[in-house]
C-alpha cells in the first residue's frame, strides 16, 4: 500500500476533473455573492448560489476586463466556464470565462451602472451647466466626416446663422476606439479655446452603434470642459450618458444645430434693435460732449490768450517766493545747528582745559595719567596751554607716599 501526499491527492483530484469533458465547457445560472474585485491584480472572486447551494467561483483579470458592467452581490448572471480544483487548498471552484446580467442584457446593465455612479458624484447637477452663447462666432462640432448627422448641421447652420464659423474636428462615432477619439476632441477644443459652443453628436442607431457616447471618460471630459456642450445623439427617445452630463441635451443632431444658432428673423430683428440703441446712446453722447466744448469755448482763457500766460506767470512767482523762503529757512536752521555745534566741540577742546591752568605730561610721546608710570629721573615733557617745558622727575609722591 502506497501513502500520499496531501499536493500528490490533490494533483490527482485535479487531473480527473481537468480530463471530465463534462466539466470543460459548462453553462452556469446563479446570485452572486462574497463579490471581491481584487484592483491590483484585475481577477474576480464570487460565489454563485442558488436556493440550496452554492460553489466558489474566480473570473481571471484577462477575462473580467472584457465585461461591460460590474459585477455586485444579489446580481443573478448567466456565465460560461469550467470546474477544476485549486491544488494548493484542494478546493474546487468554478472557473469563469465569459458572463451575462440574468434578464437583462450586460450594455443596458453597465448603461445603468454608470448613470447612477455619476449622478450620485453630481456629474449631471443642473448647477454646473453652462449657459449656451446667444451668438456664438465660433461653432465647433464632434462628429463623424461622413455620416448624415455632419451634413445636416452644417445645413442648418449655414441656413439660420451664416455669421457664425464651423470648426469641424472629425471623429470615429462607433468602433472600439470612438470614445477615445470623442474624449480627445472634447479636451482640445477646452485647450485652444477654438470654439464658444461645441456640438457633440451622431446618427440614430443600437445601444451598441450609440455605446460610445456611454463612455466614463467621455463624461468626465465634457464636465470638465469650459466651452459651453450641447449633445444630439440619436433620435429622441435615444438618451446616452453624454446627453445628461451635457449643458443642454438635444434630441437629434439638427436640434442641436437649430440651438446654438438664433431663430429665423431673430438676428435682423436683433440687430435694428441694437442699432437704435446705439444711435440713442451716441446721439446722448454727442450732446454732452457739444455742451462740454461750449462750456470750454467760452471761458476766459479762450476768450482772451494772454490770460493763460498771466496766470501761469502769477503761479511762477508763488513758486518761486515759496522757493526762497524755503531756501532761506532751511540756510537759518542749519547754521544756527552748525553754531551750537561748534561751541559745544569747543567746551570739550583739550586746549580749552589747558587754558584753565591744567597741564599734560608726556613721556617718550606717551601720555600719562598717573604717577606710577614715572621713575625718579626719568625726563618728561609737560605741555601748557602757551607752550611745553623739558623737566626731570626728582622727586615722587604716591598717595600721600614720599619717593
Amino acid at each position: 500500500m502506497s501513502v500520499l501526499t496531501v499536493s500528490q491527492l490533490n494533483f490527482y483530484i485535479k487531473s480527473l476533473m481537468d480530463n471530465d469533458s463534462n466539466l470543460k465547457m459548462i453553462y452556469l445560472k446563479g446570485e452572486i455573492s462574497n463579490f471581491t474585485d481584487h484592483y491590483r491584480t484585475g481577477h474576480l472572486y464570487m460565489s454563485l448560489k442558488d436556493e440550496k447551494a452554492a460553489i466558489k467561483a474566480v473570473m481571471f483579470a484577462g477575462n473580467a476586463s472584457r465585461l461591460k458592467f460590474h459585477p455586485e452581490d444579489g446580481m443573478r448572471v448567466l456565465v460560461r466556464g469550467y470546474v477544476s480544483v485549486y491544488s494548493v487548498t484542494g478546493q474546487y471552484q468554478f472557473y469563469i470565462e465569459d458572463m451575462q446580467p440574468d434578464g437583462i442584457g450586460a450594455l443596458s446593465l453597465a448603461y445603468e451602472q454608470l448613470k447612477r455612479k455619476l449622478e450620485n458624484e453630481g456629474l449631471f447637477d443642473d448647477a454646473h451647466k453652462k449657459q449656451i452663447p446667444q451668438y456664438p462666432m465660433r461653432i465647433g462640432v464632434i462628429t463623424s466626416p461622413t455620416g448624415a448627422a455632419v451634413k445636416d448641421i452644417c445645413r442648418i447652420l449655414s441656413r439660420r446663422y451664416p455669421i457664425g464659423e464651423i470648426i469641424m474636428c472629425p471623429v470615429q462615432v462607433q468602433g472600439e476606439k470612438a470614445a477615445q477619439q470623442l474624449t480627445e476632441a472634447i479636451k482640445r477644443f477646452d485647450r485652444l479655446r477654438c470654439a464658444d459652443v461645441i456640438i457633440i453628436g451622431r446618427g440614430g442607431g443600437s445601444i451598441e452603434d450609440l455605446w460610445a457616447f456611454n463612455d466614463e471618460n467621455l463624461a468626465r471630459a465634457i464636465y470638465s470642459c469650459s466651452i459651453p456642450v450641447v449633445s444630439g445623439v440619436g433620435h429622441e427617445t435615444d438618451f446616452t450618458i453624454c446627453d445628461f452630463v451635457s449643458d443642454v441635451r438635444a434630441s437629434t443632431p439638427s436640434a442641436a444645430a437649430e440651438l446654438v444658432s438664433p431663430e429665423e428673423g431673430e438676428l435682423p430683428r436683433n440687430i435694428l434693435l441694437y442699432r437704435q440703441r446705439l444711435e440713442k446712446e451716441l446721439r446722448l453722447y454727442l450732446a454732452s460732449a457739444r455742451n462740454k466744448l461750449d462750456s470750454i469755448s467760452s471761458s476766459k482763457v479762450l476768450r482772451d490768450k494772454t490770460e493763460l500766460i498771466r496766470t501761469r506767470q502769477i503761479d511762477m512767482d508763488m513758486l518761486s517766493n515759496r522757493l526762497n523762503s524755503a531756501y532761506k529757512t532751511i540756510v537759518m536752521n542749519n547754521k544756527n545747528d552748525y553754531i551750537s555745534l561748534s561751541s559745544r566741540l569747543d567746551s570739550l577742546s583739550p586746549l580749552k582745559v589747558l587754558s584753565r591752568g591744567f597741564t599734560v605730561v608726556i613721556k617718550e610721546k606717551n601720555m600719562i595719567t598717573t604717577a606710577k608710570e614715572l621713575y625718579m629721573g626719568d625726563e618728561i615733557r609737560v605741555r601748557f596751554a602757551d607752550g611745553t617745558a623739558k623737566c626731570t622727575v626728582n622727586e615722587m609722591e604716591v598717595k600721600n607716599e614720599k619717593i
